[in-house]
């Protein structure tokens, strides 16, 4: 969708991307709902205490990120011994971290250009910033409203994306995606297995997506985005079919025999 660049309307872009995140989610819950075999429910009791604790520190202000690392390993961990998929314990984690900003735009610019004029005033002829007390402080003035002014979950967004994007991205998917694609491909295409991916991903995304956008749309619980047409909304929601992430995950914990997980 990207490579079409600006023939596609960035709000069809940004209406995938949200298409996305909610089907994980989606995905997640099938996966704690049908795919868990046995419940440790002192386990699960500890991981429910480890969400009250993070939805409380939210509720309170608490803005460290780690913080909510330590309190999100334990989440981890209270999900893994549970019995239920730990997957669900990334989900929650993710919800409970402060969005909000401390400041906002108009607080914002009044600090930074105070820090800002408050540093250039100090400019001394033969000094630098390491011997100019002044300016080390106006520096630090503009960080201090830098850092308000953006929320502990987009900061933890910008500094996991290179470690996800070209790492564990990269290693999920060799270590997950590789099918053998072989002269006995064709002869899976008749299985019901194969049958059924087709109809829920090739068949189903697309005529899911739209009908349920359009219903959104009727009965007033969405507008169609902004430059984007039914037709270009449809052409969209055939891209909501390609299965990467999640999919590998249903399928490996779905199918124990590898011809059916290869079909």
């Amino acid at each position: 969708l990207a490579l079409l660049g600006p023939r596609v309307p960035v709000a069809l872009k940004v209406f995938l991307a949200a298409l996305a995140i909610a089907d994980d989610i989606g995905a997640v819950l099938v996966i704690a709902l049908f795919y868990t075999s046995e419940i440790s429910w002192t386990s699960l009791g500890a991981g429910g205490v480890m969400l009250v604790v993070l939805l409380a520190m939210n509720f309170l202000g608490v803005r460290h990120a780690g913080a909510y690392i330590a309190f999100g390993v334990l989440l981890w961990l209270a999900f893994v011994h549970s019995g239920v998929h730990a997957t669900v314990a990334g989900v929650l984690l993710a919800m409970t971290i402060p969005a909000r900003t401390r400041i906002h735009e108009e607080e914002f610019l009044h600090r930074a250009r105070s820090a800002i004029d408050e540093f250039e005033a100090a400019c001394q002829p033969g000094e630098t910033v390491l011997t100019n007390r002044a300016q080390q402080e106006a520096i630090e003035a503009l960080e201090r409203a830098s850092e308000a002014a953006q929320s502990p979950l987009l900061t933890m967004e910008h500094r996991l994306h290179a470690g996800v994007a070209f790492v564990s991205m990269p290693l999920f998917a060799l270590s997950n995606a590789g099918v053998e694609l072989g002269a006995d491909m064709l002869g899976a295409i008749s299985l019901p297995v194969t049958a059924g991916i087709v109809l829920g991903l090739v068949l189903g995304k697309p005529i899911g997506i739209t009908l349920f956008a359009w219903l959104a749309v009727r009965i007033g619980l969405a507008a169609l985005p902004e430059q984007a047409t039914w037709r270009t909304l449809h052409g969209v929601s055939w891209l909501g079919g390609i299965g990467f992430t999640m999919s590998l995950f249903i399928a490996g914990l779905a199918f124990a025999d590898a011809s059916l997980l290869d079909s």
